[in-house]
């Protein structure tokens, strides 16, 4: 089985291409369950990135945002 890589996936409500950002594994767990805080609230979050950098987020510019695993091979959106 392939190594996970997660991301952060962010849909800006300005249209355009998505923003992805790998995290570190450790975060995962935690930003998923705040994930949906984040966008109810648009409150702006540090998201700490595998590469070792602080993105600040401001999630009142986000009209979508999910995790995902870099590494999945024949995505397609909604089915696993």
């Amino acid at each position: 089985m392939a190594e996970q890589k997660p991301a952060l996936v962010l849909h800006l409500v300005s249209g355009g291409d998505p923003l992805v950002f790998t995290l570190r594994p450790d975060d995962v767990s935690e930003l998923r369950k705040q994930l949906h805080l984040h966008l109810e609230h648009g409150s702006v979050e540090a998201v700490h990135t595998a590469e070792g950098r602080t993105v600040n987020v401001n999630f009142t510019h986000v009209a979508a945002a999910y995790i995902d695993d870099l590494q999945r091979q024949g995505k397609v959106f909604g089915l696993h």
